[in-house]
C-alpha cells in the first residue's frame, strides 16, 4: 500500500472522530474566559500530546491491549461511559468566567497565571483524551492499522508513516482551532455560540453512549449466544 493511500485512509477515518472545529467549541466551553496566551499554550501542548499519544497507540495499542487481556468491546464500553459523562458535564455547566470581563487590566497577568495553573494539569486528561481523541478514535486507529498492514516490512513502514502523517496534519488543525477558539466563538453571536456549544456537548454525550452501546452489544452477544 502506498504512502498516500494509507494517509488518506487514516485521515478520512480519524477526521470526523477528532473533529478539530467541533472539539474546539467543547474545549472553549471547558476553559472559559481565559486569556489568548493561555489558549495558545494549552493548544500547543494538546497538539503535541495528541501526536505522541496517537503515534504510540498506533504502534503499541494492539500489543498493550493483548498484554492486559483487554478486548476492543471493553475499550468501547469503558471509554464511551467516560466521554458520555464528560459531554453531560459540559452540557449542564454554567458559562465559565463570565465575570472576568469586568476585571482591570492590571490583574490580567494574575488571571493568566491562575488559568494556566488550573488547566495545565488537565492537558492530557480530559483535553487530549477524550475531548480531542476519544475511545472511538483509538478503536478507529486500531482498525485502520490492521487494515493497511502489509506482508512486507517495507510496506508496513510506509503504511505506518502514512498514518503518522495523518495524525500530524489533524493535530496541527487541532492546534489552530483550539488556539483561536475564543476568536472563532466571537465571530458567532453569543446566543448562537451558547447553543452550538450545548448541541456539541449533547452530540458528544450521544457519541459516548453510542460507543458504549457498541461495546456492550458485542459483550451481550457473547453472553446470550455463546
Amino acid at each position: 500500500m502506498s504512502l498516500w493511500t494509507s494517509f488518506f485512509i487514516a485521515f478520512g477515518a480519524l477526521l470526523p472522530l477528532i473533529n478539530p472545529l467541533g472539539s474546539a467549541l467543547v474545549f472553549q466551553g471547558m476553559v472559559g474566559d481565559a486569556p489568548g496566551s493561555v489558549y495558545r499554550t494549552l493548544a500547543r501542548k494538546i497538539a503535541i500530546n495528541n501526536i505522541i499519544f496517537l503515534a504510540v497507540f498506533e504502534l503499541l495499542g494492539a500489543a498493550i491491549l493483548n498484554f492486559f487481556g483487554i478486548s476492543l468491546p471493553i475499550v468501547q464500553l469503558t471509554g464511551g461511559i467516560v466521554i458520555g459523562v464528560l459531554g453531560f458535564s459540559v452540557l449542564n455547566e454554567h458559562d465559565a468566567g463570565a465575570n472576568s470581563r469586568d476585571k482591570k487590566k492590571e490583574s490580567e497577568m494574575l488571571v493568566e497565571e491562575s488559568h494556566f495553573e488550573d488547566y495545565e494539569h488537565r492537558v492530557f486528561y480530559p483535553f487530549t483524551f477524550p475531548v480531542t481523541s476519544g475511545p472511538g478514535t483509538l478503536v478507529a486507529l486500531l482498525t485502520v492499522t490492521a487494515h493497511i498492514s502489509d506482508r512486507t516490512l517495507k510496506g508496513n513502514i510506509v503504511a505506518h508513516v502514512g498514518i503518522f502523517l495523518a495524525i500530524v496534519v489533524l493535530s496541527v488543525a487541532v492546534f489552530f482551532c483550539y488556539a483561536f477558539a475564543p476568536a472563532i466563538t466571537r465571530r458567532i453571536p453569543a446566543s448562537t455560540a451558547h447553543g452550538i456549544l450545548r448541541v456539541m456537548a449533547f452530540i458528544l454525550m450521544c457519541i459516548g453512549v453510542q460507543i458504549a452501546w457498541n461495546g456492550l452489544s458485542v459483550l451481550l452477544k457473547g453472553v446470550l449466544h455463546p
